[in-house]
C-alpha cells in the first residue's frame, strides 16, 4: 500500500483560494451605480407688472430681504401676490416714503402702518419705477411647492432614484448562493478523494505530535524573561498614558438643545466673534451670549437660505431650530411681538479649567491681540462645536515659551520689556520670558 501526504492540505488551500476570491468579489461586484442628479425644471415667470423677476430678486435681496418674506409675515406683510392688493400707482408712492403717504392720512397706508406694529419702514427714493417693477414681479411668481422625494431615496436635495440600479440586497443574496454551492463542492471533492485514495490502497500518513507552542514557549527561560520585561513596560506606558488623559478633553463635542452652526455664522456670515462673545474683550470668561443678541438678527430671519441646507442637515432642520430660539425667548413670528413667555436653554458647556487655574480672556484678546481661533481651532468651519485644545499645562507653558509679547501701542510693558531685552540679549521678548512661567501667574 502506498503511503502518501495528508490530503486534506489540498482541501484547505482550496479553501483559502475560495476565501481570497470572495473577498476580491464583493470589492469588485458589490457596487451600485451613482444616481444621476435631477434635472433642474426652470419655473415659470409670471410678471404681472412687465418687470424682470431675475433682476427683481437680486433687488429684493438687497433692499427688501431684512425686513419681509414672500410667503410668511415678518417686520413688514408677507409681499407674495402685493400687486393683486394695491394698484402700482400707490406702490411707488409707498416705496419712495412711505411716512409722507402715512402722515398724509392715506387709509390704506394707515392701515398697513397699523396692521404691522406701527414699524416705519425705510423709504427708497433711489429705486426708479422700473425698479419697483422688477421687484414687484419677482413676488408676482407663484410659489413652487416641495415635491416629496421619490420612494428610494435618501431624501437628499437634488437627487432622484435610479431606475436600473441593482439592490444592494440582492448582489449580496447572490454573493451568499455562491458562496453556499462552493462549499457543497469542496465537501463533495473531499468525498471523493477519500474514496478514490481508499479504492488505491493509498494510506494517508497521519499527523506527528508536536509539542504544544505554550509548552515550548514556556520552556525557553530567556524567552519567558524578555516577554515579561515587555509587557510590564508596556503596561506602565499604557497607565502613564491614561492616567495622563484625566481630566483632557480635547475634541468634546456635545449636542446642545439648540442647534447652532458656526461655520454659518462665523463662517458663511462673517460675524466676528467677539460680537457674540463680547465679554472676552474686558473679562475673564468669554461668556455665554445671551438669547437677546441672537434675536438682534433672527427677528428678521425665521428661516435659512435653500443653499445653507447639507446632506447632514435640511434646511427644514435649521427652521426648526430658529423656531426652538422663537419658544425659548418667547417671540411670536406671526405678531412680531414678545408674548413674555420665556423658556431657559440648558446649553452644554465645553470648555472647562479647574478651579485652580486662572485664565483672563480679555488678557490674551485684547492685551496680547491673540485670535480666537489660536486656541479654539478654525471655529467657521465647525458645524458642531468643539474642544480643539487639549488645554493642559503643558500646552500652555509652550504657547508662553514661543508667543512673543506684543509691543505696538501697549506702553504698560515698555519699561520692563526694554530692560528684559538687554538681559536675555534679544529684541522681543516671549510671554515666558516675561515671567509667564512663574506658578503665581496661573495658580493663586
Amino acid at each position: 500500500m502506498k503511503k502518501v501526504g495528508n490530503h486534506n492540505s489540498i482541501t484547505r488551500k482550496l479553501y483559502l483560494s475560495l476565501g481570497l476570491t470572495l473577498v476580491f468579489s464583493l470589492t469588485s461586484i458589490a457596487q451600485v451605480a451613482a444616481p444621476e442628479a435631477a434635472t433642474p425644471v426652470p419655473a415659470d415667470a409670471v410678471a404681472a407688472s412687465g418687470g424682470d423677476p431675475v433682476k427683481g430678486k437680486e433687488l429684493f435681496n438687497a433692499n427688501c430681504a431684512a425686513c419681509h418674506k414672500l410667503d410668511a409675515k415678518a417686520t413688514g406683510p408677507m409681499l407674495r401676490g402685493i400687486s393683486a392688493k394695491h394698484e402700482m400707482a400707490w406702490i411707488y408712492k409707498w416705496v419712495h416714503n412711505s411716512s409722507d403717504m402715512i402722515k398724509s392720512g392715506d387709509a390704506a397706508a394707515v392701515k398697513v402702518f397699523e396692521e404691522n406694529n406701527k414699524s416705519v419702514m425705510t423709504a427708497f427714493p433711489q429705486l426708479s419705477n422700473a425698479d419697483i417693477d422688477n421687484i414687484i414681479a419677482y413676488t408676482s411668481e407663484p410659489k413652487v411647492e416641495a415635491t416629496a422625494p421619490p420612494t428610494g431615496t435618501a431624501g437628499v436635495p437634488g437627487t432622484a432614484a435610479p431606475e436600473n440600479a441593482i439592490s444592494n440586497n440582492v448582489i449580496l443574496g447572490a454573493l451568499g448562493l455562491v458562496m453556499a454551492m462552493l462549499v457543497v463542492m469542496l465537501f463533495l471533492v473531499n468525498k471523493v478523494l477519500s474514496k478514490v485514495a481508499k479504492a488505491n490502497g493509498i494510506v494517508v500518513a497521519p499527523k506527528e505530535p508536536t509539542m504544544p507552542i505554550w509548552r515550548a514557549f514556556a520552556k525557553n527561560q530567556f524567552l519567558v524573561l524578555v516577554s515579561s520585561i515587555f509587557l510590564l513596560l508596556t503596561g506602565a506606558y499604557l497607565v502613564y498614558g491614561f492616567l495622563m488623559q484625566v481630566g483632557v478633553d480635547q475634541d468634546y463635542e456635545p449636542i446642545q438643545p439648540i442647534h447652532y452652526s458656526h461655520r454659518i455664522h462665523a463662517g458663511s456670515n462673517g460675524i466676528s466673534c467677539k460680537y457674540c462673545h463680547s465679554s472676552a474683550r474686558v473679562s475673564k470668561h468669554s461668556g455665554i451670549p445671551s438669547l437677546n443678541v441672537c434675536m438682534n438678527c433672527h427677528k428678521n430671519i425665521a428661516e435659512v437660505s435653500d443653499t445653507t441646507a447639507t446632506p447632514d442637515h435640511s434646511k427644514a432642520f435649521y427652521d426648526g431650530e430658529i423656531q426652538k430660539l422663537y419658544k425659548a425667548v418667547g417671540w411670536d413670528q406671526s405678531t412680531q411681538k414678545y408674548t413674555g413667555k420665556t423658556e431657559p436653554v440648558k446649553w452644554i458647556r465645553i470648555h472647562n479649567l479647574p478651579d485652580f487655574v486662572y485664565f483672563n480672556h480679555s488678557q490674551h484678546v485684547t492685551v496680547a491681540g491673540i485670535e480666537c481661533q489660536t486656541c479654539h481651532g478654525p471655529v467657521q468651519t465647525y458645524e458642531v462645536m468643539k474642544q480643539f485644545s487639549p488645554l493642559t499645562m503643558g500646552w500652555c507653558i509652550n504657547c508662553h515659551r514661543k508667543t512673543e509679547v506684543k509691543m505696538e501701542g501697549n506702553e504698560y510693558y515698555a519699561k520692563i520689556h526694554e530692560e528684559l531685552s538687554k538681559k536675555y540679549g534679544v529684541d522681543k521678548l516671549t510671554a515666558a520670558q516675561m515671567g509667564g512661567l512663574e506658578c503665581g501667574k496661573c495658580h493663586y
